[in-house]
C-alpha cells in the first residue's frame, strides 16, 4: 500500500537491474510510483518506463540544473509530453542554490514559465527547493501557483515555512534524509505537520535511508521514510501508508 512519489527510476544506476528493481518494490507493497522527468531526455525515458509500467505514472519538466537550457522550444516539447494521459505532474521544477548549475535569474524565470504551463494544463508542479526557501514561496504566491498545487519534494525547510507552504496548498514530501540520526528538522516537521498534508518518497538512486543511507536508493525503501514518520508520529505504519498513498493519488488526480 505504499506510494513512491518522487522516483527517478530512468536514471543511469539502474541500467543493469531496471526490472528487477521495480520487481523488487512491486512484491514489497509499493503500489504506486511517480517516475520524475528533469530535462528532455529525462522526459522521454519517463514516458517510456510509464507505457511499459501500469504502476508507473510520471512527470516531466526542467530541474533548475537544466534551466539554462530552457528555450521556447524545450517548453513547447515538455507541454506536448505533458498532455501524455500517464504524466500527472509538471516538473520537477524550482530553485537550486547549493549547485548554482544554471544563474539565478535563469532558474527564477525557467521556473515562472513552467508554473505557467502546469496553470495552463491544469497539471500539479513538483518543487525541487534547495537554499532558496523565500525566493520560492515569493515566486509561487506571485504566480498564482495555488491554483494548481503540488508537492514540495525532498522537504528541506522548517516547520513555521510548511505551515505557508500548506496554506498554498502544497504537500510536504519526506525522504531518506527524515531517517538521518541527526535529522532534528524534518522530525520535528514530521511531528507537527498533519497527516493528511504528508507524502513519501525515495528520489532514488539518492539519498537512501537509514540502513541504507550510502548506498543507492530504491522504491522499496520508501518502506523506512513510513516507519519514521509513524514512529515520530507515534501512529501505526500501516496508517501512514494508507493516509500517504490517498494523499498522493489525491495531489496527482490518479483514480
Amino acid at each position: 500500500m505504499l506510494f513512491d512519489t518522487h522516483a527517478h527510476l530512468d536514471d543511469k544506476q539502474f541500467a543493469q537491474d531496471r526490472e528487477e528493481v521495480i520487481q523488487r518494490a512491486k512484491d514489497g507493497g509499493v503500489e504506486l510510483i511517480v517516475n520524475v522527468g528533469y530535462n528532455l531526455a529525462s522526459a522521454k525515458r519517463t514516458l517510456a518506463l510509464v507505457e511499459k509500467y501500469d504502476f508507473i505514472y510520471g512527470s516531466v519538466g526542467l530541474h533548475p540544473h537544466d534551466a539554462k537550457d530552457g528555450d521556447d522550444r524545450t517548453l513547447a516539447e515538455l507541454k506536448r509530453m505533458a498532455q501524455h494521459p500517464k504524466i500527472v505532474a509538471l516538473g520537477e521544477m524550482g530553485l537550486d542554490y547549493y549547485w548554482n548549475h544554471s544563474p539565478h535569474e535563469v532558474q527564477k524565470e525557467v521556473f515562472r514559465k513552467q508554473i505557467a504551463l502546469a496553470k495552463e494544463l491544469k497539471l500539479p508542479i513538483i518543487i525541487h527547493d534547495r537554499d532558496a526557501h523565500q525566493d520560492i514561496l515569493n515566486i509561487v504566491k506571485e504566480e498564482g501557483a495555488k491554483e494548481v498545487g503540488g508537492i514540495f519534494h525532498c522537504y528541506s525547510g522548517s516547520w513555521p515555512m510548511a505551515r505557508e507552504v500548506m496554506k498554498l496548498g502544497f504537500y510536504i514530501s519526506l525522504a531518506g534524509p527524515v531517517t538521518f540520526h541527526n535529522a532534528q528538522k524534518p522530525k520535528e516537521v514530521v511531528k507537527e505537520v498533519p497527516l493528511d498534508y504528508l507524502l513519501i518518497e525515495t528520489d532514488c538512486p539518492y539519498l537512501a535511508p537509514v540502513p541504507y543511507r550510502g548506498r543507492r536508493n530504491e522504491p522499496l525503501y520508501v518502506a523506512k521514510v513510513a516507519e519514521m514518520i509513524a514512529e515520530v508520529k507515534g501512529i501505526p505504519v500501516e496508517k501512514v501508508a494508507e493516509a500517504t498513498k490517498e494523499n498522493g493519488k489525491r495531489v496527482f488526480r490518479i483514480k
